[in-house]
Parts: structure tokens; C-alpha cells; sequence
């Protein structure tokens, strides 16, 4: 009976936490529909987040939802080239094609690779680099300063993370996937502190499947 009070009292969250498992499962097999999923699972987050007076991760899901609608338009104008054929490119389908080529990125008729996985290049890893120095320095001192938020530090570390692997993701960059290894073990260690057992769960299911991704990301990049 305790069991089924619990799972009654925090319902949003562990719906949450099965929706974001279908989310990495999806990713991991760069299934284009990780994206509506992962949707969804940002507004049932929004919740929990706001719930748990975790503000900065609450504001990720905000972001999650708004990279969620890009990527999804780049993962569908990645497919829909192989479909169009030859003819003039959009700038934002050039840029993609160029960065794949410098990172080392294989065209292919293929659904999946048209929009290939590629490499980071050094001088993109130097300005989310330092992106993420300039994310992380402006949340610590919103979260410390101007709200009751008990984990300043750790919840700005894990939202910054979280943006730049989120959009090296939607740009299909092979070393979003360390990024998250680190995310997701930094994650289930803060919401184990804060009570919240089935995001726990879920954030270590997340770091498993990180590694699958990991080598299931690379056979891509190998072909």
C-alpha cells in the first residue's frame, strides 16, 4: 500500500522519468522522434523541477523544449536532402554540409546518415568551451543572489553542461555523448539530495544508455 501512495503522490514525475527513458533509447538509435518525445518530457519537467525549487534545471526544460523544435527541424532538413536530390542548398544546409566535411563527416543516401554524425572541430570546442564558462558563471551567481535555491553551484554546473550537450546533439556531434556521462552522474548524485528517487533512477539509466550511445554513435562515424 505504501508503495502505491508513493508512486500516486509523485505520478508526474515517475511518467516523466519513463518518457525520458523512451527519449535516450530513441537517441541512442538516432530515431528522429526522440525529439517530440523529448517534448514532452520537458513540460512534465518543468513541473517537477519547479517542485523541487530546482529553478536552473527548471529553466534547462524551457530550453530543452526550444532546441527540442530546432533540432527536430534539422534532423528532418538532414533527411529531406537525400530525398530532394541535387539543386541549390539553403546557408543553413551548406553549414552543415561544410562542418561535416571538416569534422570528417561521410555523405550517404541513407535516411540516417544524410544528416552524418561527425567530430567536433577544435574551434567549435573552444567557443562551447567557453560558452559553458560564461553559462555556468552567470547562473551560479542568479541562483546564489536572487533565489532560495540550496544547490547553487551544482544546479548552474548541470544546466550549462546540459545546454551545450543538448545542442551538440541536435547538430549530431559525436562528444555531446561524454557530455553527458558527466551531466548524468553529477545529476543523479543532486537529486538523490533532494528526495527525487525516480529522476535518480532515470539519471542512471541515462548514464548506462550514454555509453551505448557512445558506441553505437561511433559504428556511424566508422561507415
Amino acid at each position: 500500500m505504501e508503495i502505491q501512495d508513493w508512486i500516486s503522490n509523485n505520478f508526474v514525475e515517475v511518467f516523466g522519468a519513463v518518457a525520458g527513458i523512451l527519449y535516450v533509447f530513441l537517441e541512442v538509435r538516432q530515431n528522429i522522434w526522440l525529439w517530440p518525445v523529448g517534448i514532452f518530457t520537458s513540460a512534465v519537467y518543468i513541473w517537477v523541477f519547479f517542485s523541487g525549487k530546482l529553478y536552473a534545471d527548471m529553466g534547462l526544460q524551457g530550453y530543452y523544449l526550444c532546441i527540442s523544435v530546432v533540432g527536430w527541424y534539422w534532423w528532418m532538413k538532414g533527411a529531406g536532402r537525400s530525398a530532394q536530390g541535387a539543386g541549390q542548398a539553403s546557408p543553413l544546409e551548406s553549414l552543415s554540409r561544410d562542418r561535416g566535411r571538416e569534422a570528417g563527416g561521410v555523405p550517404s543516401t541513407d535516411n540516417k546518415k544524410s544528416f552524418p554524425v561527425t567530430r567536433i572541430g577544435l574551434r567549435t570546442g573552444i567557443i562551447l568551451s567557453l560558452a559553458f564558462i560564461v553559462l555556468y558563471s552567470f547562473m551560479w551567481f542568479i541562483l546564489d543572489r536572487f533565489t532560495d535555491s540550496p544547490v547553487p553551484a551544482w544546479d548552474s554546473f548541470i544546466t550549462s553542461l546540459s545546454i551545450i550537450a543538448t545542442w551538440m546533439l541536435a547538430r549530431k556531434i559525436y562528444e555531446h555523448w561524454y557530455l553527458w556521462i558527466v551531466v548524468n552522474i553529477a545529476a543523479a548524485l543532486l537529486f538523490y539530495s533532494r528526495g527525487l528517487y525516480p529522476t535518480v533512477v532515470l539519471y542512471i539509466v541515462y548514464c548506462a544508455m550514454s555509453f551505448a550511445g557512445l558506441s553505437e554513435w561511433k559504428k556511424s562515424i566508422q561507415k
